[in-house]
């Protein structure tokens, strides 16, 4: 049983770190450090960058967000520990 619950928040910490590395680059490396190169790109008359860093990035943290909940859903139901 403790070997489940130590997999069980292994894979829970693995994807909490992927999904944090996926938000800083998307919201500190789009955003501000390659925000000038992709300022050249423009959407509706506004550069890629300053998209990223007002919109980009909460667009993306709300998709992983929703990411998160389906899949711990899937990790609670493979580890047995989901809620009925």
């Amino acid at each position: 049983m403790n070997a489940d619950i130590t997999g069980y928040w292994q894979a829970n910490i693995r994807l909490v770190s992927i999904l944090l590395v996926i938000w800083f680059v998307v919201s500190y490396g789009f955003g501000i450090i390659l925000a000038d190169p992709l300022n050249a790109i423009k959407i509706g008359g506004v550069g890629l960058g300053f998209w990223f860093a007002q919109q980009g990035s909460i667009y993306t943290f709300v998709v992983l967000v929703f990411f998160y909940a389906w899949r711990m859903n899937s990790l609670d139901r493979e580890f047995n520990v989901q809620e009925d």
